[in-house]
């Protein structure tokens, strides 16, 4: 399994910008005038991971395969996308399927860059955004609703699935996003919400984006935000897209090097990708050998047959049991064979909960 966030955020407040310099490709045109993205645009970003570097040295493995994040960048919202205004209410599909959303909102002031509304003011921006995609929603499940209504007759068992929608289309119209409706996260809630793929039912990080000097410190426009996020049970990130532009092409020396000089650590594709993580509640485990180091998303809680299974379904049928060093004693003891005689290579059956960090050699029967 991998991780796929999709990016929104009203027209011109840095979303296109933020995609070129976190995919380091420029597929998604950046100009300063609303729509300029009007196809969806997807890139696969690998995770940085500086772990897998220092198994491949400890292994002598010929190469590196990340994990992969998928970005997908669609056009502006504005105002009014649900009954077709501007171009990105064409493109919500292209979200519906992502596993979080990343919610872009301006936070810098710039007269050369022209607001789509005329004024900065991220909280109303949040509430454009946010009505859109409720409203994106609530169209899902009218249709929904219909068609079911229609079959009620032949079935009279969809009237339990009829009730939780019209709960649900109630709620929307009320202007709260799925998320808040307890009933989706019942057994029933989470049949509807696979099938509606509800875009407001996802978690969301709202990604700030600043100019140079609110990277350093954070100015009126990040506070509000922060405080949003937080009373939602959201995350936030701040991000400067520009600065974001300006590492693609250094060295992660150099980059580190930038990142300091406005006294910050880690760059907004690191934020991005471990805050998605946490959120989701995703980790990675390790594959070792001569041919390649392979990093492996999977849920925090999941067992080692399931976890074999992300790599091909017949290792999760087949499961015998697990070989499992813990990343830090690999790179104490250096080598597998000395893990093992240090006694730290544990063998695990099919109850074991594979941990973030795990270096894994799967025995199964084909």
């Amino acid at each position: 399994m991998g991780l796929s966030i999709g990016i929104v955020g009203l027209p011109n407040v840095g979303k296109s910008t933020l995609f070129n310099a976190l995919t380091k490709a420029q597929n998604a045109e950046s100009a300063n005038y609303p729509f300029c993205t009007i196809e969806p645009n997807k890139a696969v970003v690998p995770v940085p991971d500086p772990r897998l570097a220092k198994l491949v040295e400890l292994v002598n493995s010929q190469k590196i395969i990340q994990a992969t994040v998928d970005f997908i960048d669609i056009a502006g919202l504005v105002k009014g996308a649900s009954q077709g205004e501007g171009l990105g209410n064409q493109f919500l599909a292209n979200i519906r399927e992502c596993d979080a959303i990343l919610h872009v909102v301006r936070c810098f002031e710039n007269d050369d860059v022209i607001h789509v509304s005329g004024t900065v003011d991220p909280i109303r921006d949040i509430d454009i955004i946010d009505t859109e995609l409720i409203l994106a929603d609530l169209q899902a499940a009218e249709r929904k609703a219909d068609r079911l209504s229609k079959q009620l007759k032949g079935d009279k068992k969809l009237g339990v699935q009829i009730e939780l929608l019209q709960r649900l289309i109630t709620h929307l119209n009320a202007g709260k996003p799925a998320s808040e409706l307890e009933e989706l996260k019942s057994d029933l809630g989470a049949e509807l919400r696979k099938d509606l793929l509800l875009i407001t039912f996802k978690p969301v990080i709202y990604g700030m984006n600043v100019d140079e000097q609110g990277l350093a410190e954070d100015n009126d426009y990040v506070r509000q935000v922060r405080a949003l996020a937080e009373a939602r049970g959201s995350r936030s990130v701040k991000i400067s897209a520009r600065i974001e532009e300006e590492l693609v092409g250094l060295s992660p020396e150099e980059a580190q090097e930038f990142l300091a000089s406005y006294g910050v650590t880690e760059s907004g594709l690191d934020l991005v990708i471990r805050t998605g993580y946490e959120m989701l509640g995703l980790c990675s485990y390790f594959t070792a050998g001569p041919k390649e180091v392979r990093a492996w998303t999977i849920r925090q809680g999941t067992k080692a047959p399931q976890g074999a299974g992300v790599i091909h379904t017949d290792f999760e049928r087949g499961f015998i049991r697990a070989e499992v060093i813990a990343y830090d004693d690999y790179v104490k003891h250096g080598t597998e064979a000395k893990c093992r005689a240090a006694g730290v290579l544990r063998v695990e059956g099919k109850e074991y909960v594979l941990k973030d960090g795990d270096v894994v050699h799967f025995l199964f029967n084909v």
